[in-house]
């Protein structure tokens, strides 16, 4: 029986080095990630005159807008995070092949050459922080993206001609086990008023995947002469870019208001369940909302939670993304407010064993190749 597998595939503009990789999402399991492995393909040319080959890892960071670009000033900081002489291997290598890699030399002959990169778990993940209408130019954010180039060095300033570059992305998946129930109990007394005004608000539960709607439960008891006037729950995101000391903010990316059950007299309670779904439909004309890191094509959603090993292991380049419930008692002009705050986390579900096979951007073609060998096990990694 014939298995098709497919594979992404990108040309140097010279046509001389031919980059083939089999996915472009790689996982960070918080004590690690995944292996970054593909295969490059050389010319005659260069395998006869034995041209140095080197391929990199590498993350930008884009901190500002492009447009603001000028007199020399760059917003960009680019950081290699591994490197490493592809050809001629300097010494012989004990890296172990993946199945496609296998497989993918077999099928493109004595020119063809496997790599495998190991980063750091504590690389930053793959966001992009929504543009405004009228800006240009690349989104900030974070990315990452796989070059492979021909030079004398691996510091040396590369030829376009004989470079190819692939944009790949960091992610992280929602763990498989739920945390403890968020909960909280807020209390508010007044200056010459007696009494206390009570709010304990409660998350069903506290890891919620995108698109899945939020309960709030909310349980107001008015021990005060005070009357609460209306309610509001929000979804706040917060964004926190660590190079800048001031560089965090929130985004609220849902919201629901009401005054059902008020106003709500001293002496009395209530007990409401409001309901609030994060989408980025919700929010597509905000600059700043943090998105996850886009790779042509595809479609966009909000970024997930962070998830951190250590909460002091951050790195300088990374944004960090958290969430959280917001609830709101107005208690008019001369009462104020009273509010309770719950973090949850908000991430894509792991994906089962057949994995979804992302659409190419404009430049990286997906190829499909007949192997008459693959036994029908193996082939579930590449459908």
């Amino acid at each position: 029986m014939v298995y098709n597998f497919k594979v992404f595939k990108k040309c140097a503009p010279n046509g001389k080095v031919t980059l083939y990789m089999g996915k472009r999402d790689f996982v960070d399991h918080v004590s690690g990630v995944e292996p970054i492995d593909g295969i490059v393909v050389l010319d005659d040319e260069y395998i006869r005159d034995n041209r140095k080959v080197f391929g990199q890892i590498v993350c930008s960071f884009r901190y500002g807008r492009e447009e603001d670009e000028v007199m020399g000033l760059n917003f960009q900081k680019e950081l290699c995070l591994a490197s490493e002489q592809i050809y001629p291997r300097p010494e012989k290598s004990d890296k172990e092949q993946t199945k496609l890699q296998e497989r993918l030399l077999k099928k493109l002959g004595s020119n063809a050459i496997p790599f495998t990169f190991n980063i750091s778990p504590n690389a930053p993940s793959s966001v992009t922080l929504q543009q405004g209408e009228d800006d240009n130019g690349d989104p900030c954010g974070v990315s990452y993206y796989v070059k492979i180039f021909a030079g004398e060095s691996e510091t040396d300033r590369t030829h376009r001609r004989s470079t190819v570059t692939l944009g790949i992305r960091k992610i992280q998946f929602a763990p498989t086990k739920q945390g403890q129930q968020p909960c909280t109990l807020v209390r508010k007394d007044f200056m010459l008023s007696p009494g206390e005004l009570e709010l304990e608000v409660t998350l069903d539960k506290q890891l919620y995947l995108h698109g899945e709607r939020i309960g709030v439960n909310i349980c107001i008891r008015n021990n005060s002469n005070k009357m609460v006037k209306k309610i509001k729950a929000m979804v706040q995101q917060g964004v926190d870019v660590v190079l800048f000391q001031n560089g965090s903010y929130r985004n609220t990316v849902a919201s629901l208001e009401t005054s059902e059950g008020c106003p709500i007299q001293p002496g009395s309670s209530l007990q409401k369940v409001m309901y609030l779904t994060p989408l980025l439909s919700s929010n597509k004309q905000r600059r700043g909302i943090a998105l996850d890191g886009q790779i042509k094509r595809q479609d966009q959603c909000l970024a997930s939670t962070t998830l951190l090993a250590q909460p002091d292991q951050r790195d300088a380049f990374g944004v960090i993304i958290s969430y959280a419930v917001k609830v709101k008692l107005f208690l008019g002009a001369l009462g104020g407010e009273l509010s309770a705050e719950l973090p949850f986390v908000l991430m894509h579900p792991k994906p089962g064993t057949k994995a979804k096979v992302i659409h190419a951007d404009s430049q990286a073609d997906v190829e499909t190749f007949r192997q008459d060998t693959i036994d029908q096990q193996a082939s579930v990694d590449f459908e």
